[in-house]
């Protein structure tokens, strides 16, 4: 793939880089995120393509990029079409960490060692090249602002900001309500990303460890717990089922 071209991943992880805290938000479903941007970008590059609400392995060749190809080989390894779902919701710890650390390698972010109550050792990290940030939120607000379909690599990028919950911090108060209505909208412009997208909020429900129902209506999103992100309009939601896959760490 080389490195003329930032990954879904890098993007998704510098969108909620906050520039003046040196933090990401939403910390906790942003793990989640990453994993679903892995697989949009892995769709991109052609190595897997949804069957249905799984996902298949149709060129097993290594992309260039590690972490993308250490995810690539463990799909692989399954032998046979995983649900997005089950692989989202499986452990990752440190995925967040290993972006972080990967954007730092390569040089896009630097790390800023400091203390919590003068005792804790923490860790901040900066943008080096801020305007790489302001154009990856240039291109969300374009499709915001305009109504034009975005391009496959834009609507996912927005689907997965909806869906681990960045709508509040891009578009905050009441000012960016419709902000935040459009930004759930483009969910519909990629059915790749649609998929991994609703897998991840389904995972954030609980949805992944409940068995299927089958009186349950086509397309309805199943009960979010507090501050859970709307489901999209004009997208269905994806099955459910119980056990997890484990999915990639650098």
């Amino acid at each position: 793939m080389g490195r003329s071209r930032r990954t879904l991943p890098e993007e998704l992880l510098l969108l909620a880089l906050d520039p003046a805290t040196g933090t990401t938000a939403q910390p906790q479903s942003l793990d989640l995120g990453l994993a679903g941007a892995q697989l949009v970008e892995l769709a991109l590059a052609g190595r897997i393509a949804p069957d249905g609400d799984r996902i298949a392995v149709v060129v097993p060749r290594p992309t260039g990029d590690p972490t993308l190809d250490c995810a690539l080989e463990l799909l692989r390894r399954r032998g046979a079409p995983v649900r997005a779902v089950h692989w989202i919701g499986g452990p990752r710890l440190g995925l967040r960490q290993t972006y972080l650390s990967h954007l730092e390698r390569c040089g896009m972010v630097h790390a800023v060692a400091g203390q919590m109550c003068g005792v804790l050792p923490t860790t901040r990290y900066q943008a080096t090249d801020t305007e790489i940030s302001r154009e990856i939120r240039a291109r969300l607000d374009s499709a915001i602002r305009t109504g034009v379909p975005p391009d496959p690599r834009t609507a996912a990028l927005a689907a997965l900001a909806h869906a681990v919950g960045l709508g509040k911090h891009l578009y905050p108060g009441n000012e960016g309500r419709s902000s935040r209505s459009r930004l759930r909208d483009l969910i519909r412009h990629d059915p790749m990303g649609g998929l991994v997208a609703h897998a991840v909020m389904d995972v954030q429900n609980g949805a992944a460890a409940q068995p299927r129902r089958s009186s349950a209506p086509a397309g309805r999103q199943a009960p979010g717990g507090r501050g859970a992100p709307e489901p999209a309009r004009g997208v269905p939601a994806q099955p459910h089922r119980g056990s997890m896959a484990r999915a990639a760490a650098h």
